[in-house]
């Protein structure tokens, strides 16, 4: 067993290894930050056996959620909307994403720090909408991050600095309309 451990990690097992965690990260175990940092050590990893340590915590492979943690994560309701009406909102630290949720800053400011979130799906879709306002949207490094809209008398800006994610990463898709606003997303606190 101990020179299984040993032997080189290969691209499948990088890519199982990557399964698990995505699924352990959709199901609410890893935070989308926990996930970033464990996708940068499969791809630094050199032999099964720390591949293997980096999903020992998780339960196994098709385990799927047990109904105390079902029950848990239906209590932790995903949020799918915040609005600031001439004021802010932070959401920040650990809560739930939907799969969908909506961002509205009229003459205000919003803050979602995705760092501690825990995510609803492998795909999470953020619609921003922005009147003389603006929505600042912080991601871990490690998550896949798209940006899509129109800016008119306003700007829409992707500051990524970290890493490119690696491959079945969490996909974080931006979809902003800003009038006199800007929406920035970045990856840097």
């Amino acid at each position: 067993m101990a020179s299984e451990l040993a032997t080189r990690a290969s691209d499948a097992g990088r890519r199982e290894t990557t399964d698990r965690l995505k699924q352990a990260c959709v199901e609410g175990r890893l935070t989308l930050d926990e996930f970033g940092e464990r996708m940068g050590q499969v791809l630094a990893a050199r032999t099964r056996g720390e591949l293997e340590a980096l999903t020992s915590d998780l339960p196994a492979q098709g385990a799927g959620l047990s109904t105390t943690t079902g029950a848990a994560l239906e209590r932790r309701r995903a949020v799918s909307t915040t609005v600031a009406f001439m004021s802010s909102a932070d959401r920040t630290g650990r809560w739930r994403i939907g799969e969908r949720s909506r961002v509205i800053a009229v003459m205000g400011g919003c803050k979602l720090d995705l760092r501690g979130v825990t995510i609803s799906s492998p795909l999470t879709v953020i619609r921003a909408y922005v009147l003389m306002g603006n929505v600042n949207v912080i991601v871990p490094e490690g998550v896949e991050v798209e940006l899509d809209g129109l800016a008119v008398m306003g700007s829409r800006s992707l500051k990524l600095k970290g890493p490119p994610a690696g491959p079945g990463a969490p996909v974080v898709r931006v979809e902003g309309m800003v009038l006199m606003g800007d929406l920035t997303v970045r990856d840097k606190g």
